[in-house]
């Protein structure tokens, strides 16, 4: 291998990298609110870039009528939940907040589709019609098991994928997508070639990862979030909302998965279950960072990455399992290290 492939090699990596860390910063911010090691976060990621793609081309984008549908089924889980407190001002917001807000983005987004205002308009609608699906799945599946064992909400995990695998390919179709290069310009350093493409990636990545850790290192809402990471029980005694927590960690991961839809949509061709592998991808970066760690997630991703890359150029037909195969050592040490083994040597 010459010094250009290994460049080029380490550029796609610290591409792909940003990308899965943007995914595994997402299952640690879920598992420390809620519990919930999500495995439907690449989901996200799969239909914002299909959602994107059908506004760049100036069609109605299908991920609409999953949005009406989501809000249907968080309408009447609440009002299943509900049903004993239920007043005429809490049905009202009910209806404002599930049925009417996803119809209103919908008829939004069909208007102006057709009219391909360009990139900002297209993103923020994409954020519109993704977003909010982040909460709406939150308070129909994980909310009512809320106080359940972890295992059990890995299980109801599962069933959101295959449930939201099953809608994509309904919603969407099989058809894969991509979308037009946001900047398209290139530079050359030396041998390499450094896209613009690569730079928005990289760079929106280190500002969203700055804004997070002003957020929740600096504002009351960041804290109120970590209280209900550290101690569930103890952040609802103290009056801070743990449901409401839930559904603002939902729509936090639904907008980072949105965030990166976007900026792999000029990379790749992008299905509807093709979440799947860059969920995994950032599930392994949580993992190696013990579900708990942003940093050590953040930089777990870009070895993943790294891995990926060489894999890909040496053993193409099995670098998924090279990539997988990084937990082992990982859950080896990890189980080691446990009080269990400690105490028994």
């Amino acid at each position: 291998m010459d010094v250009a492939t290994s460049l080029f090699l380490v550029q796609d990596a610290i591409l792909n990298g940003a990308i899965y860390s943007l995914v595994g910063v997402s299952l640690v911010l879920i598992f420390a609110v809620t519990r919930v090691i999500f495995i439907a976060q690449g989901e996200f990621v799969a239909f914002s870039t299909l959602t994107f793609a059908a506004l760049e081309a100036g069609k109605v984008p299908k991920a609409g009528g999953l949005l009406i549908l989501l809000g249907m089924m968080a309408y009447i889980a609440s009002l299943i939940r509900e049903r004993s407190s239920l007043t005429k001002t809490r049905v009202f917001v009910l209806v404002l907040a599930d049925v009417f807000v996803p119809i209103l983005i919908v008829c939004l987004a069909a208007f102006l589709a057709p009219l391909q205002l360009g990139f900002v308009v297209e993103a923020l609608l994409t954020f519109l019609l993704i977003v909010p699906m982040g909460p709406y799945i939150y308070r129909v599946v994980f909310e009512p098991l809320a106080e359940a064992s972890v295992l059990v909400l890995l299980i109801a995990s599962f069933g959101v994928h295959l449930a939201l695998t099953g809608l994509g390919l309904g919603f969407f179709g099989p058809e894969g997508a991509n979308t037009s290069s946001l900047v398209t310009r290139s530079f050359t350093v030396g041998e390499l070639t450094i896209t613009g493409q690569s730079l928005v990636v990289v760079g929106t990545t280190v500002a969203l990862f700055i804004a997070f850790a002003g957020v929740f290192g600096r504002t009351l809402f960041g804290k109120a979030l970590r209280a209900c990471a550290s101690n569930r029980l103890g952040a609802r005694l103290v009056g801070i909302p743990t449901g409401v927590a839930g559904q603002i960690t939902f729509g936090l991961a639904a907008l980072l998965g949105c965030v990166c839809g976007i900026l792999i949509g000029p990379i790749l061709t992008v299905y509807y279950d093709s979440g799947f592998m860059i969920g995994l991808k950032g599930f392994v970066a949580a993992i190696i960072g013990a579900l708990g760690s942003y940093v050590v997630t953040a930089a777990a991703a870009l070895v993943v990455a790294l891995v990926e890359a060489f894999s890909s150029f040496y053993v193409s037909a099995y670098k998924e399992i090279v990539v997988f195969t990084l937990l082992v050592p990982v859950l080896l040490w990890r189980s080691l290290r446990s009080p269990h083994m400690v105490g028994r040597s």
